[in-house]
């Protein structure tokens, strides 16, 4: 199981891991109702290098992000979620708009965003390239939505 840790943990445990000559990369989303397309994009996260970090935005970030009713599960079930997946290392909350502060403290080897995202459309792009990392766009095509599997759950 994944370490799920505060950002000051975070910071010590990748320093500690780049010392060590691993690699990191950083990989980040609601992860409201786990499905197999969140798998596939950690899965493929972590073979971007030999660390994966899941930052996770908050109970109060979701509900900014995606509107009344969500998230449908609390924080702390998605960190456990994700943090059981083996592909995952460390798993940290963050609650701002995106993880460019994260990223910017971090400055993991890679970033990496779903198929739904292009190189170009990153929100954190430029901040990942101002120090010097690079963007992946990683996982399945984009057929896997909460919002679609909850429109499934409520029609069923």
């Amino acid at each position: 199981m994944a370490r799920i840790v505060t950002r000051e943990e975070l910071k010590e445990l990748v320093e500690s891991d780049r010392a060590a000559g691993r690699t990191v990369a950083l990989a980040n989303g609601c992860f409201d109702l786990l499905h197999v397309g969140h798998v596939r994009y950690l899965e493929a996260a972590a073979a971007e290098a030999d660390r994966l970090v899941v930052a996770i935005n908050d109970d109060g970030s979701v509900t900014r992000l995606k509107g009344e009713g969500r998230p449908v599960m609390p924080e702390a079930d998605r960190v456990e979620l994700v943090g059981g997946l083996r592909a995952v290392d460390y798993v940290v909350l963050f609650s701002e708009p995106t993880v460019a502060g994260l990223l910017d403290q971090l400055r993991p080897d890679v970033h990496c965003k779903g198929t739904d995202y292009t190189a170009d459309t990153v929100p954190e792009r430029e901040v990942v390239r101002a120090y010097g990392g690079r963007v992946a766009i990683v996982g399945d095509p984009k057929d896997h939505s909460t919002r679609d599997l909850l429109s499934r759950i409520r029609k069923a």
